[in-house]
C-alpha cells in the first residue's frame, strides 16, 4: 500500500525554476531536489545559479543551472531545451522570475517614491514583461514536452497583492517622502491568477495541472521598523521564513496535489484572513 509520503516524491520527475536563485526560488530547487527531481536552475544571473546548483549538488542531488532571459522568446526555448538535453524530460515548471521592487535595508534608498501619478510607462511595461510575459512564454515553451509525455505540473508565483491591495501605510518612514508598493505588482500579481486559470482550463483532458502559489511576506534583511509594521498586519504575528514556502511549493508539484488545478495555494501567516 502506498504511504501518503510517497506521494510527495518526485523522483525521476525533472523540475525547471525559473528565478531559480531568488529568495524563494532558491528554496524551491532545494525543496524539489530533495523530493527527488533533478532540478533546472533557470535564471538571469547565471553565476547565482550555478552557486544554488552547486549547493543542491553538494546534498549529492541532482541539478543543472541556466542562464534564462523570460522575456526573450528564443532565450526561454533554450532554456528548456537545456532542460531536455540534461534530462529527457520536463515534468514541472515553476514560474517564480518577477520584478519585485524590495523596501530592505539594502534597497530602500533606491526607492523614488512609485507614486502612481507618475509612474513611468517604460518601467511599467517592462514590468508588464517580466512579470506576465515571462510567464506566457515560459508556459508555452515547457508545455510541449509535458503535452509529449502527457503529464506535466505548472505553478505561477503570486502574491497577497494579487489578492488584496498593498497597505501602503506600512511603506511610510517619520520625517522621509512618501513611498508605495508600484502599481504593476498588483496587476501583474492579479494577472498571474487570471493566467494560471485559463491555463488549467485550456488543458483540460491532458494530465497537465497548473496551479498557483501565494506567498506572504518573506524576511529578507527588512529594517526593523518595516518588519513590525508587517507583523503587525498578519495573523501570526510576523513575516514568513524564506524555507516556509517550501512545503506548498512541493505539495503542488507532487501527486500530493493529483485533484488541485485552476486553484492558489495561499501561505501568507493570515494576511488575507482579517
Amino acid at each position: 500500500m502506498t504511504s501518503i509520503l510517497d506521494k510527495f516524491r518526485l523522483d525521476g520527475q525533472v523540475a525547471l525554476v525559473t528565478g531559480g536563485a531568488g529568495l524563494l526560488g532558491r528554496e524551491f530547487c532545494r525543496a524539489l531536489a530533495q523530493a527527488g527531481a533533478s532540478v533546472v536552475v533557470a535564471d538571469l544571473d547565471e553565476q547565482a545559479a550555478s552557486a544554488v546548483a552547486a549547493e543542491i549538488k553538494a546534498e549529492r542531488l541532482q541539478a543543472i543551472a541556466v542562464a534564462v532571459d523570460v522575456t526573450n522568446p528564443l532565450s526561454v526555448r533554450q532554456m528548456v531545451d537545456a532542460a531536455l538535453q540534461s534530462f529527457g524530460r520536463l515534468d514541472v515548471l515553476v514560474c517564480s522570475a518577477a520584478m519585485d521592487p524590495k523596501f530592505d535595508a539594502a534597497n530602500q534608498e533606491k526607492q523614488q517614491g512609485n507614486a502612481f501619478e507618475s509612474y513611468p510607462l517604460d518601467a511599467w511595461q517592462a514590468a508588464l514583461n517580466v512579470n506576465l510575459t515571462g510567464l506566457f512564454l515560459c508556459a508555452q515553451a515547457a508545455v510541449q514536452p509535458m503535452l509529449a509525455q502527457n503529464h506535466g505540473v505548472i505553478i505561477n508565483i503570486c502574491s497577497t497583492y494579487g489578492l488584496v491591495g498593498p497597505d501602503q501605510r506600512i511603506y511610510q518612514r517619520a520625517g522621509r517622502p512618501p513611498q508605495y508598493k508600484p502599481v504593476f505588482y498588483s496587476v501583474t500579481k492579479a494577472g498571474v491568477l487570471g493566467l494560471t486559470r485559463y491555463l488549467a482550463t485550456y488543458y483540460a483532458g491532458k494530465n497537465i495541472r497548473v496551479n498557483a502559489l501565494t506567498p506572504g511576506g518573506v524576511y529578507n534583511n527588512h529594517d526593523e521598523t518595516f518588519v513590525q509594521n508587517y507583523s503587525a498586519r498578519t495573523v501570526l504575528g510576523r513575516m514568513a521564513r524564506r524555507d516556509e514556502m517550501s512545503g506548498a511549493i512541493l505539495f503542488l508539484a507532487s501527486e500530493a496535489s493529483a485533484y488541485m488545478t485552476g486553484a492558489n495555494l495561499v501561505v501568507d501567516g493570515g494576511w488575507t484572513a482579517w
